[in-house]
């Protein structure tokens, strides 16, 4: 069975992330878009998704990549209509929420999947893998980049609900999260607030394992010329580094991996397997650590911001 799909959202994730991966994936088929500002040629074009459930045009599952604000209402309005359903990370604005809607799904029988592409990176698994029976002794995430070369424009990420610096943080998180062979906690949280934002440009997070180990996060998005994207990892069976994303590993020096991005299309896969299963995928451990970041976080108020 070939999964009929209506994608929500056709902006700039969409267009280079989704749109490739969903045409590179077998069992499913792009059957219609819903957005606000764009269509395609050849496929059933409506404003909203409302409009889409409403039509006569078939879909099985509903993938969403709108901003998390709003996107509560058009999750719910697809389970209501019984379709299975992927949602582009961060899952929702609040936890709250977002457990709402994998309750329905489940009440409903349908695949709810929320997703973390940055698990998908290649050397995610594998240092999992090298991990699983080591002693951690300390952890440090360095992820900074330039928000107006990725987000160029994008008001809605400034706004309550859209996270700021946490909405690449969160795939730091994601990783770790998915990586380390115990839960960690968080214990503090600086925020960096720009005096004419309401989301943080930057944060320093200390978080500890269950057995102690400390945990500490640096996330920046004023960084201009190369971007870092970087997970150390000591151990008791030496140190291992995660770069560029997750796509390159190395333990000790010494380069293990190196491969292209094929996150999204690891998604897509993954979402057709759940579906044909009737399985979900909903881990919301990143989404309650950027929670209780924003619930301990010392607020600072830094330079205004301008695109």
């Amino acid at each position: 069975m070939t999964i009929r799909l209506g994608l929500v959202g056709l902006g700039k994730i969409a267009r280079d992330q989704h749109l490739p991966a969903i045409a590179a994936t077998e069992g499913i088929e792009l059957t219609a878009i819903a957005s606000r500002n764009a269509g395609l040629p050849d496929l059933p074009y409506f404003h909203d998704v409302d409009a889409l459930l409403a039509s006569d045009t078939a879909v099985d599952a509903i993938s969403l990549c709108t901003p998390p604000q709003g996107r509560f209402e058009q999750a719910l309005a697809a389970l209501a209509a019984g379709k299975h359903l992927m949602l582009e990370k961060p899952p929702g604005m609040s936890v709250a929420e977002v457990e709402a809607l994998g309750r329905m799904a489940l009440d409903k029988g349908l695949t709810i999947f929320a997703t973390w592409h940055s698990r998908e990176a290649a050397g995610v698994e594998p240092a999992r893998a090298f991990l699983a029976d080591k002693t951690i002794r300390s952890v440090r995430i360095d992820w900074k980049e330039d928000v107006r070369h990725w987000h160029p424009g994008q008001q809605w990420i400034w706004e309550p609900g859209g996270l700021g610096v946490f909405d690449p943080g969160i795939n730091a998180l994601s990783i770790v999260t998915r990586i380390l062979p115990e839960p960690m906690h968080l214990v503090a949280s600086t925020l960096d607030f720009p005096e004419n934002r309401h989301a943080p440009i930057a944060a320093s997070l200390a978080f500890r394992t269950m057995s102690g180990a400390p945990v500490e996060a640096e996330f920046d998005w004023r960084q201009t010329g190369p971007q870092t994207w970087d997970i150390r990892v000591a151990t008791d069976g030496g140190e291992l580094v995660l770069s560029h994303g997750g796509s390159r590993l190395a333990i000790d020096g010494v380069q293990r991996m190196a491969e292209p991005d094929r996150e999204y299309r690891n998604l897509y896969r993954r979402f057709v397997e759940l579906v044909g299963t009737g399985g979900s995928d909903f881990d919301l451990s990143p989404l309650i650590h950027v929670a209780d970041a924003f619930l301990l976080g010392q607020r600072r108020v830094t330079d205004a911001f301008h695109d």
